[in-house]
């Protein structure tokens, strides 16, 4: 009996579905065809789409109310999802968040803060700022903004710019713990328009070799780079390293300015491509003030878009060197589509293409998940397969440079693998920056009594700094063995004094002892001291 059940079921089953199709058609005929849509926005005269016409439906007949606003954003989202990478809508409420950095000001009070223990501390006071000039200082904690409690609340970064952030003009309270200073002091601090520099640092290293630090590619880069130039060039530097890794682009502009600035009349900095874009190529003028200097440039994989645009120019025209990884390979063109409620779409019109026509971005059709975690995934043996299969192109002087996205170095800097455990640890839990912290918390006053940032570098040398350290990570349960304690000692000790410089002096100093253990930058002085380069510009 089970058996012959069992033998009729799918026919039982097909009866029922056949069944249910039929009623379905007869009773319920309210389809997206037979909908009135006589008073909707769209045309009576113009044919519906079907996302137009689902969407009305949902807010006639869904079953619970929805928020046709966050709907529209989520479907706008997942369309662009399907085009490329980098087609983004952006809402109304994150454009002034994303715009900011590339514009160059910001309006705030004018601080760099760090949360320590659950405190604001802070860590620098911009020159010229509100808070310098109401006198705040290194190393002060907000415990409270504008009577609210701000210390000991698990409070983190983004909360914190919410605070302190507003529009110029405004007042913002503040409430404040100084070392020594038994009681709270109260400030009111006016915001203001606070300049966002571009260039972290220019500094002269050796003797006529400069080092120029670009963290972005935003509106006032080309200017700050120029004064960057102007500045060195007064100092005899004529052998230039511009470190451009980690830094994800910005406006494709401020790139083409800087390339300028090295190229000759009419060499080819960069062009455009697209669909319905045709071709736009942008080439340098004569009034660069730098076409005698000797260029590397440090990139890594997440040198990107106008970091690519500044390194393909300066490698396909022969004007200098790459030294590094293989860049990120994000070559495509954004057009904004501004809508009414101040959203924007930025949609990829074209693709960038270096002057030998190496196109700079790489392929993302497997999907966009993949094309992240591909760039995860990377190491010197991926690279060095990929640039076999990759086609060739030539540089104005012949030279063989690589396509399938990205820019390949000329120098490539193969990953580090003699750090222990030890160090990982340490520098992946924050803990040499926290007891970098600490150390100059503790002692900013006898710190403050050297006259520059060397004195205070040498005493650090000269210290038992890392026999402290290695103290205080064991009481974080970091329990290296004595050869791995050995073995870190001058890459954490490296670290200890950049940060605890940084602290108390400037960026100069941290930039300067950070550089002597880094390889990127010691393969660049090392090419510019051979006499016969292998890459002659």
């Amino acid at each position: 009996m089970k058996n012959k059940y069992f033998f009729y079921l799918p026919i039982i089953l097909s009866f029922f579905l056949i069944i249910g199709m039929y009623i379905g058609k007869t009773y319920f005929t309210n389809t997206i065809e037979n909908i009135d849509f006589d008073n909707f926005i769209v045309p009576s005269n113009k044919s519906l789409n079907k996302i137009e016409a689902l969407l009305y439906y949902i807010k006639k007949q869904y079953v619970d109310s929805v928020n046709e606003d966050s709907l529209i954003e989520k479907t706008i989202q997942s369309m662009l999802k399907n085009l490329d990478p980098h087609s983004v809508y952006i809402p109304a409420s994150q454009m002034r968040e994303m715009t900011e950095p590339l514009e160059g000001e910001f309006e705030g009070i004018g601080i760099e803060f760090s949360i320590q223990n659950d405190t604001i501390v802070v860590m620098q006071t911009i020159a010229g700022g509100p808070s310098e000039k109401a006198g705040l200082r290194v190393g002060d904690r907000i415990v409270k903004v504008n009577d609210s409690l701000v210390a000991n609340v698990g409070i983190d970064n983004s909360k914190v710019l919410k605070l302190l952030k507003g529009p110029k003009g405004t007042k913002v309270k503040l409430d404040i713990k100084r070392n020594n200073v038994p009681n709270l002091l109260k400030f009111t601090i006016i915001r203001d328009v606070i300049p966002l520099h571009s260039i972290d640092v220019a500094i002269k290293v050796k003797d006529n070799i400069g080092y120029i630090k670009i963290s972005r590619f935003a509106k006032t880069t080309p200017e700050e780079f120029r004064e960057s130039l102007k500045k060195l060039h007064s100092q005899n530097v004529n052998k230039l390293i511009i470190d451009v890794r980690g830094n994800g682009g910005g406006y494709m502009d401020a790139a083409i300015e800087i390339a300028d600035e090295f190229l000759k009349e009419g060499d080819i900095i960069v062009y455009t491509e697209g669909r319905e874009q045709p071709r736009k190529v942008y080439k340098a003028t004569n009034e660069g003030i730098a076409h005698n200097d000797d260029i590397v440039i440090l990139q890594d994989e997440w040198s990107a878009s106008a970091s690519e645009i500044l390194a393909g120019a300066i490698q396909d025209n022969d004007r200098g060197i790459i030294i590094g990884k293989r860049s990120f390979g994000k070559g495509l063109v954004q057009e904004p589509i501004f809508f009414n409620d101040g959203s924007t779409v930025r949609l990829t019109v074209a693709r960038y293409f270096t002057p030998s026509g190496r196109c700079i971005q790489r392929k993302y059709n497997n999907s966009v998940i993949k094309y992240y975690t591909d760039l995860l995934m990377r190491n010197d043996s991926v690279d060095s397969a990929d640039i076999k299969n990759a086609p060739k192109y030539k540089t104005k002087k012949g030279r063989i440079v690589y396509g399938n996205g990205g820019i390949y170095p000329d120098i490539v800097i193969k990953s580090n693998e003699k750090y222990n455990d030890f160090f990982y640890k340490v520098a992946s839990q924050s803990i040499i920056y926290q007891f970098a912290f600490q150390v100059s918390d503790k002692n900013r006053t006898v710190f403050k009594k050297f006259r520059n940032w060397k004195e205070l570098d040498t005493y650090l040398q000269n210290s038992d700094l890392y026999e402290k350290f290695v103290d205080y990570a064991k009481k974080q349960n970091i329990n290296p063995n004595e050869k791995d304690i050995i073995n870190s000692k001058d890459l954490i000790m490296n670290h200890l004094r950049a940060y605890i410089v940084r602290n108390i002096f400037n960026d100069e100093g941290f930039y300067i002892v950070s550089l002597e253990n880094d390889l990127y930058y010691k393969a660049a002085i090392e090419y510019f001291q051979k006499k016969n380069r292998p890459y002659n510009s």
